[in-house]
């Protein structure tokens, strides 16, 4: 075997910076895909046959299409369309958000659902206006219920963040594509970056399963 991962701490600045890069992107997602997916779930359960139309049509775009090919329509299709050129971690972010609120519309919407219907009717018979039903008492219910979820959809964003590559984000699969150029070496970078992937995964792993025993905890009192 010819292997040599002396190189690999040459290189140590470039897997930091994009570790950064990829901790940046899955963090952005999350956040934006989540403030997208609160309206779209609210959409999902209304009476309304056209907003139900229209969010169900996103999701099955979004879950249909696959997420290179967002990313890549974002990146080189969007700048044709409003002739405003996107950077990669602009088009990354936009794509990625636009793809996890699909999914995580779906979750709080389970969430929401999984709420009893008795609750929201006793509120409004005492006088609590809609609204405030939904933010008061309902919501805080169905955060609790889909934190499992939206840690498991952080965790799928992060592992989908090594498509951004395709774009020339420096991500940590750029970055090992980077080291493999100068170095004319393919295994020892990309095994690296397979290492901290599963490293960064295995931590939100861990926390989600304490998550899931804070919630478990908490319905028992």
């Amino acid at each position: 075997m010819n292997l040599d991962f002396s190189i690999i701490p040459k290189y140590t600045g470039y897997l930091l910076t994009a570790t950064g890069v990829t901790i940046k992107v899955t963090l952005l997602a999350l956040v934006f895909g989540f403030l997208l997916a609160v309206p779209l779930a609210f959409m999902k359960i209304s009476h309304h046959k056209v907003l139900q139309f229209i969010t169900s049509f996103y999701t099955s775009i979004f879950r249909g299409v696959p997420l290179l090919v967002q990313i890549m329509l974002v990146y080189f299709g969007v700048p044709q369309l409003l002739l405003h050129n996107l950077t990669p971690l602009q088009a990354s972010t936009i794509a990625l958000s636009l793809n996890s609120a699909a999914y995580l519309s779906e979750t709080l919407r389970g969430g929401i659902m999984a709420v009893d219907y008795g609750q929201r009717e006793a509120a409004l018979a005492l006088g609590v206006s809609n609204p405030s039903v939904m933010l008061d008492i309902v919501m805080p219910q169905a955060l609790k219920s889909t934190l499992p979820g939206l840690v498991n959809e952080m965790i799928n964003l992060l592992k989908n963040t090594s498509l951004v590559s395709c774009i020339s984000l420096v991500d940590l699969l750029r970055a090992a594509q980077m080291i493999i150029s100068k170095s004319y070496r393919a295994f020892e970078p990309l095994l690296t970056v397979a290492i901290i992937y599963y490293i960064l995964v295995g931590i939100l792993a861990i926390i989600s399963r304490r998550v899931e025993r804070w919630v478990n905890i908490s319905d028992r009192r």
